[in-house]
Parts: structure tokens; sequence; C-alpha cells
């Protein structure tokens, strides 16, 4: 074992002893809700100090198996070569097992998700296919059972959104959807399109972890709020009372709005909602930036300004850029069936995460 992986282990071994004493202290004992706290704590610890207190153990019968394959007893020495085979293939496993405790726990872990897509370049056609890419997450959150509710949204006449802004809620939600930030491309010929010429357009979205009240609050004195009349799209049945709230962020200058719901009061809820995700959203970026000057994975980093996933319908295909491989049978995908590239998506970032700990380019904090 590296010695910063041990050092690393050794340290979470001192905290599972530490609370173990902490939650035996009379003042802890008549303190439920801290008791319970730390034992959460100290179960999620327990399953990485087994495995280190294993490796540690199966290193040891390693060293002393080595040292009778050197005996000049010829059959006790053929006797320990042969149980140093699975004694290694024991201790690569339980090593493996181990270093996946030092993967980091992604702090917006549990929680529901802002979901935001923009029409990029493209015209009309970009308006389209933001609207085809919000109702493939719409399905998808269907079929997984979660709730959506929407935000708000700017439809152009013929079926697109200009901008769609929608909560998901449900179990997993974030982990299934945290992968899809970023430019999405589609090659296609448009319904607008008598040429037949295939035209390329894009869409932005943007997966946002909900925050809570407790988590982002707002000083209301940092707040610029402006109504306006709501109207559909194209302009028409503008509405004669001002409903629409749009809300600035004044020391980020963060900007949120909404004109869906019929009262005013209902339009600003919404829109502190989104307000309150991006600010958490920049808060946390802010904090990867720091922590991560060196460090950058392919997969996750969530940055919009990049192009991760092109949508070809000629060719019946979905390339996946940060994966570099091809899904085929487009129309289902674009249904809701999208489980196939969120695993892949999750199972690529475990594996490179892991990669980095292995080699030692990278040993995060315990997993919380």
């Amino acid at each position: 074992m590296r010695k910063e992986l041990a050092e690393q282990f050794g340290r979470l071994e001192k905290r599972y002893e530490e609370l173990g004493g902490k939650m035996a202290e009379p003042g802890v004992l008549a303190n439920h809700v801290e008791l319970a706290r730390l034992g959460r704590e100290r179960t999620r610890l327990e399953d990485a100090v087994t495995l280190f207190h294993r490796v540690q153990e199966l290193e040891a019968q390693i060293g002393d198996a080595e040292e009778l394959a050197r005996s000049a007893d010829a059959e006790l020495a053929e006797l320990a070569r042969s149980e140093l085979e699975g004694l290694r293939a024991q201790l690569e496993q339980a090593e493996a097992a181990m270093l996946k405790h030092l993967i980091p726990a992604d702090p917006n872990e549990g929680k529901n998700a802002i979901l935001e897509i923009r029409a990029g370049t493209g015209g009309d056609e970009a308006a389209l296919f933001a609207g085809d890419l919000f109702r493939m997450y719409m399905r998808y959150a269907e079929r997984r059972g979660w709730k959506t509710e929407l935000l708000s949204s700017s439809p152009i006449g013929i079926g697109g959104f200009k901008q769609v802004v929608a909560s998901v809620e449900g179990p997993e939600v974030w982990r299934h959807l945290r992968y899809e930030s970023g430019v999405h491309r589609v090659q296609r010929v448009p319904v607008t399109e008598s040429s037949g010429r295939i035209h390329t357009s894009t869409a932005t979205v943007a997966v946002l972890p909900e925050a809570e009240e407790v988590e982002v609050q707002i000083d209301p004195k940092d707040l610029k709020i402006d109504t306006y009349r709501a109207s559909t799209a194209g302009g028409q049945c503008v509405q004669k009372v001002e409903t629409a709230v749009r809300i600035t962020h004044i020391p980020t200058g963060i900007i949120a709005s909404c004109e869906d719901e019929r009262s005013q009061y209902q339009n600003k809820m919404k829109a502190l909602r989104v307000l309150r995700a991006h600010i958490l959203e920049m808060r946390q970026a802010e904090q990867r930036a720091e922590r991560d000057k060196v460090r950058r994975t392919q997969v996750g980093t969530a940055e919009r300004s990049e192009k991760i996933r092109t949508y070809n319908y000629p060719q019946d295909r979905i390339t996946d850029h940060r994966l570099g491989r091809n899904f085929h049978n487009l129309p289902t995908i674009l249904d809701g069936e999208l489980d196939s590239i969120m695993e892949a998506l999750d199972q690529a970032h475990t594996a490179r995460t892991m990669e980095q700990v292995a080699s030692g380019t990278h040993v995060p904090e315990a997993r919380e």
C-alpha cells in the first residue's frame, strides 16, 4: 500500500475511534440529534476501516508466505508459493474496494435539480431542438417516476422554446442528470427547409442542484424586483396586469424571471427557486476552481461551453463526445430512454477517478 494511502486511511481510522469515544460521552448520549449524526458518520467510516485492516492483514500474510517460499524445505516452499497467488488476488480485490472510499462524495448527492434549456445557434430550428431536449428529459423523468414542474418558459409559435426551465424532484435525480450540462448539437433537415439540406443547430443545457433556503439565504435588500406584463409566444394575448416577475441579485448580477403563472406571487416564488439554484451553483463553482486548479476530469466537469453530445438524425446516431461512443436508435432515446447513456457516463466518471486515486495523482477527502 502506498504511504499516502496508508496515511489517509490511518486518519480515517483515528476519526472512527474518536467518534466511538464521543458517542459514549454523557452529553452526547443525552442529545439524540447529535448522537444520530455521529452514528451516521461512524457507520460511513466503518467499511473503510474494516477494509484497511483487511489489506494490512493480507499484506502481512503475503510477507510471511514470500519468506516461506524461499525456505530450504521444498515442500513447504511449494505450498507457500501456491498460497501466494490466492493471497495476491484477495489483496488486489480488497485494495480496489478500499480505494472506492476515497472517491469524493458529491456535495449535491440527494438533491433535486433545476433543468434549464436554452436555444443556441440556429434560429427557430435551435428553439425546436430545445423543445425536443425538454420533452426527452420530461419523458426520462416520467419513466423514473420523478416529479417535474415547469418554472419558466419562452415558447415560440411552432412548438419549440427560446428558453425553458423546470424543476425535477425524486430519488437520485442529481446523480443521473448531473452530466447533462453543456452544449448539445443537432444535425438534421429542419421542417422549414424545402431544399432538404442538413442544418446544424445547438441548445445549451444546464443542470443545477436545487438549493434549500437554509443553504442559500438571500437578503431582500440585495434583490431588485421588476414586474411586467406577461405574454404568450409572439407577443399575443398580452395580459393587462403585471404578473410577470424578473429578479436581479445585485451582488452577483444573476437574473431569474418567471411569467408562466397568473399570480405575481407564484411567479416570484418560482423565480426565487431558480435564483437560489444559480447562486449555489456559482458558489460551488468557485470552490471547485479553488480546490481543483490542477486536476480536471473530462467527464463531469459540467462546463456549459463544452460540446458534449451530437444528435445526428440522418445516421440515426447520438455521439457523446466525452465518452467517444455512439448510441443508436435516436427516436427511442429522444423518447426518454437515456439509461444506457447515463450509466456509461457514471461508470466513466467513477473509473477515471479510481484511476487517479490508484495512481496517486488524486487523493481526495474521504466519502461523507
